[in-house]
This record gives C-alpha cells, sequence and structure tokens, in this order.
C-alpha cells in the first residue's frame, strides 16, 4: 500500500512539474520587443550590404553596356573601312595593268627598256605596299576592338550571374525581414513607421521642416535632402518615393547637377576625402566599413535613410561610428 501511495505521489509530483515547466518553456520561445528590435537590426545590417552590393553590379553593368555600345558604333565603320582599302589594292592593281600595260614584253619593247619596268613595278609595288598596310592596320585594330567586345560580353554574363546570386539572397533576408517584421506588428502594432507629416516650405515644396540657408550646389543637395525626410527606406531606390541610404545621397547631388554612383564604396571613391574638422553642408558622412552613407545638413546633423521599415530621418552625425568623410568633387 506504501508502495502505491509513493507511485501516485511520484506521479503527482511529476505532473506538477510538467504544469510548471511548459508554460515556462513557451514564455521563454516568444522573444521580447528588444530581442526582436536586435534581430531586425541584425537582418537589416545584412541586407543593406546586399543590397549595397547589388548596387555596385548594377553600376558596373551600366558602365560595361555604355562601354561596349561604344565599342559597337566604333566596329562598324573599322569593317566598311577595311573592305574599302582591300577594294582599293585591288583596284590599283587592275588599273595600273591596264593603263600602264605591265607586263614584260611590252615593258622590254617600249622605250626606256628594262629600266621604265623596274621603275613603273617598284612604283606600283609601293602603291601596294601602302595600302597593305592600311589593310593591316585596320584588321587588327578591328580584332583589337572584337577581343574587347568579346571581353566585355563576358563580364556584362557575369555580371547578370552575380546580379541573380545577390537577388536570390536579397529575397532570402527579406524573406526573413518579413517573419519578424510580423512578430514586431504583434509587439508594437506595426512593422514599419508611420509616414512623419509633410509641412509646406516656402519654396512650395514638402518637407519636414525649413532646410538652412546654403548657397551653391551644396545647398540644393541640403534642400533635396530636407525634402526627402519622412520617406521610406526601399532597397536600390533613388526616389522620388523612396530611397536606400546610397541612393538619397546619389538623388540629392544629381539635383546640384552632379553624377555619383548609386554605391556607397564607389561614392568614397569618387569624392575628396576630408578630416571632420573640415565638414560643411552637402558633404557626405560614411559609416559601416563603408556600408552605410548620409549626407551632412550642418548643425553636428546628417540626414540618411536608415534601413527596411524606417524613413529618412534628420540625426546626429554619430548616430554611428564615421567610417570617413567625402566632399564632392
Amino acid at each position: 500500500m506504501s508502495s502505491l501511495r509513493n507511485s501516485l505521489r511520484a506521479l503527482a509530483a511529476a505532473g506538477l512539474a510538467a504544469v510548471l515547466i511548459v508554460p515556462a518553456s513557451a514564455a521563454q520561445a516568444e522573444p521580447s520587443p528588444a530581442e526582436l528590435t536586435q534581430r531586425i537590426e541584425k537582418s537589416s545590417t545584412e541586407l543593406e550590404r546586399v543590397v549595397e552590393s547589388y548596387n555596385k553590379l548594377t553600376e558596373d553593368i551600366k558602365a560595361n553596356k555604355a562601354a561596349a555600345a561604344r565599342l559597337t558604333a566604333r566596329i562598324g565603320p573599322l569593317e566598311a573601312q577595311t573592305a574599302q582599302s582591300r577594294a582599293d589594292v585591288g583596284e590599283i592593281a587592275v588599273t595600273a595593268y591596264k593603263t600602264g600595260r605591265l607586263d614584260t614584253a611590252n615593258a622590254l619593247l617600249s622605250a626606256g627598256g628594262p629600266s621604265n619596268l623596274l621603275a613603273r613595278l617598284d612604283t606600283l609595288d609601293q602603291l601596294t605596299r601602302q595600302r597593305q598596310q592600311r589593310i593591316s592596320g585596320f584588321t587588327e585594330s578591328q580584332r583589337r576592338l572584337l577581343d574587347q567586345k568579346a571581353r566585355l560580353d563576358a563580364t556584362l554574363a557575369k555580371q547578370a550571374a552575380q546580379a541573380k546570386q545577390l537577388a536570390a539572397g536579397k529575397k532570402k533576408i527579406e524573406k526573413d525581414l518579413a517573419e519578424l517584421y510580423e512578430m514586431r506588428r504583434q509587439a508594437y502594432g506595426r512593422a514599419t513607421e508611420p509616414a512623419a507629416p509633410r509641412a509646406k516650405s516656402k519654396s512650395g515644396g514638402s518637407s519636414a521642416e525649413q532646410a538652412p540657408a546654403v548657397s551653391g550646389r551644396a545647398g540644393t543637395a541640403v534642400r533635396y535632402a530636407y525634402g526627402a525626410i519622412g520617406k521610406p527606406y526601399v532597397w536600390a531606390a533613388d526616389g522620388p518615393n523612396g530611397y536606400d541610404c546610397s541612393g538619397l545621397t546619389s538623388a540629392a547631388w544629381r539635383a546640384a547637377g552632379k553624377s555619383l554612383p548609386h554605391n556607397t564604396k564607389m561614392q568614397w571613391g569618387v569624392v575628396s576625402h576630408i578630416s571632420r574638422s573640415e565638414l560643411r553642408p552637402g558633404d557626405l558622412v560614411f559609416y559601416n566599413s563603408l556600408g552605410h552613407v548620409s549626407i551632412y545638413v550642418g548643425g553636428g546633423q546628417v540626414i540618411h535613410a536608415p534601413t527596411f521599415g524606417r524613413n529618412v530621418e534628420k540625426r546626429d552625425v554619430d548616430l554611428m561610428k564615421p567610417y570617413g568623410y567625402g566632399r564632392v568633387r
């Protein structure tokens, strides 16, 4: 009997332990809002690197397509010139034979004898060699251009394949972000920031706040950046309805008449590198090992497109540790 009681007590204790443990495990499985935010920020950083790599490939492909088009335009006329040179040589030989009567017997019997024949043959030989040199030059140039075109075609094919790989990676991270955003929606009520209120600026454009008075092209870029405040982060976008980080800086300076590549690392490569003490409105501030970029607007503030689910905002220049500073040339 005591044995039965002991068994029942053990079962009861085990059942109670199970009741106590299961809710605790379920509670631990639910991440806290802080944990969710951390996971979202980590995934967003990873995706931003993929997006910037995608942007760089897009810029490279654009440049190579333009170069291929220029080569194609040069190859066509060169082929025509080569064909014409070949025809010229043939025509020279035929004309010289018909009109110059360069057969050996006639040359020997005509005035001047053999010396006349040698002179005429020498002249024809010089003309022929000149035309042949032109043909060789055209043919070699054509070969080089065709080789370059073939290399460019191979590069474009490789970059297209890489772009597909990046797009596949982007989709995977976006899928992960979608799941995290759903959890954030459950925790906070929404997955993304609400759009900022848009007030009318004196110039008639929309602006969350008034831009400072800055002259010249830098002023145009700064005003554009102010006009983008509150618009959503959109990957690989350069406006006007959304931006990623390098898309915003390139769009701002495009409005000022300067062309910047839509990629953070490439932008770093074309700006003049300056010190922090030299910063002035319109300069670019780079972060995260060239994974992020913003535009300086004065007063220790920058405007940037932060990351997925966020809107363009104005923040302190030290929103993260700066990598370096650049001035658009």
